[in-house]
């Protein structure tokens, strides 16, 4: 997370990659960078419009902030790894530019523009208002562990001031914390953000699920996922969390596995019962119970948080 933004300077990819172009109808996208230097722009054959780059937004796939006028637009193509080239913003589908202008990016208001630098920068936001001047990249520690710098400051001066901590929160609450940023299961219906478009949006797509109970420790988004860590990509590496439930018998397996203690902990008790055992396999569970999906576009797919029973020919569930 913490390169979930980045300046020019530290973009690697523009670095390995100096000139991206991708064409749309009559428009032609051409990324171009020079040392720290990158610019955004759009020709119509006619006319061209350009826009330095001060932000780049993502990990893998990657968007461009763009600034003109005082004015602010998301890029209306990105960059995408898995298939190396650039091709329209996820979400933008159904924009259809009839000027230059318009075919450059999406104009991004202010309130989305906050949560746009609140989730992916930390002091970006101070008092309930943006102040780029202040904004890190990244998430640092303080993003979600209010307090954290004073503690910083206190453990070198040898006192103990503790920061906010998460340990206590039930699984409902961790799932809203994280929902901040990953999209809480209130905010996906609330909007009606229906099919296959939200499976990007884990805290919705895993309350949904059979499992999910909002109180044992065992089905919290940090049971699973170290948010100190990179993501683990291997699904077997999972195989544990699904059997701390799904174990056959009443063992080991059936209590709190030291992974989540050491993340977590809950006042409410965990249940002694054991769910139903998978009859297919033992291992490698997330292959099947948590199905990748691809986007409409399929130049991302995404690991379906919504654990459930997949069967051949069952509609996407949202």
């Amino acid at each position: 997370m913490a390169r979930t933004i980045m300046l020019p300077a530290d973009n690697d990819l523009l670095k390995r990659k100096p000139k991206l172009t991708v064409q749309r109808g009559v428009y032609t996208y051409t990324i171009e960078t020079h040392g720290d230097r990158s610019t955004y722009n759009v020709t119509d054959g006619t006319r061209t419009v350009s826009f330095p780059i001060h932000w780049s937004f993502g990990v893998g796939v990657q968007a461009w902030l763009l600034e003109k006028d005082g004015k602010f637009y998301e890029s209306l193509v990105s960059y995408y790894p898995e298939t190396d080239r650039l091709d329209l913003t996820v979400g933008d589908e159904g924009l259809h530019p009839n000027t230059l202008e318009e075919a450059a990016g999406r104009l991004i208001t202010e309130p989305v523009l906050k949560d746009c630098f609140g989730c992916h920068a930390s002091n970006a936001v101070v008092h309930d208002r943006l102040s780029l001047a202040t904004a890190e990249p990244g998430v640092t520690c303080e993003h979600c562990h209010t307090g954290a710098t004073a503690h910083l400051v206190s453990a070198l001066q040898g006192r103990v001031d503790a920061p906010e901590s998460l340990r206590k929160l039930s699984s409902e609450d961790m799932s809203t914390f994280c929902g901040k940023c990953h999209r809480t299961w209130e905010t996906v219906v609330r909007n009606g953000w229906r099919g296959t478009a939200n499976v990007r949006f884990a805290p919705y797509r895993l309350a949904n699920s059979k499992c999910f109970d909002g109180t044992n420790s065992r089905i919290s988004c940090v049971a699973c996922h170290n948010p100190h860590e990179a993501v683990d990509q291997r699904t077997t590496a999972y195989d544990s969390k699904c059997l701390a439930c799904h174990a056959t018998t009443q063992g080991p397996a059936a209590t709190r596995p030291a992974a989540i203690s050491s993340v977590v902990q809950t006042a409410a008790p965990i249940a002694s019962s054991v769910a139903k055992s998978c009859p297919v396999a033992k291992s490698d569970c997330v292959s099947c119970h948590m199905p990748k999906v691809s986007l409409p576009d399929e130049h991302v797919t995404f690991r379906d948080h919504w654990i459930r029973v997949v069967r051949p020919g069952d509609r996407y569930p949202d």
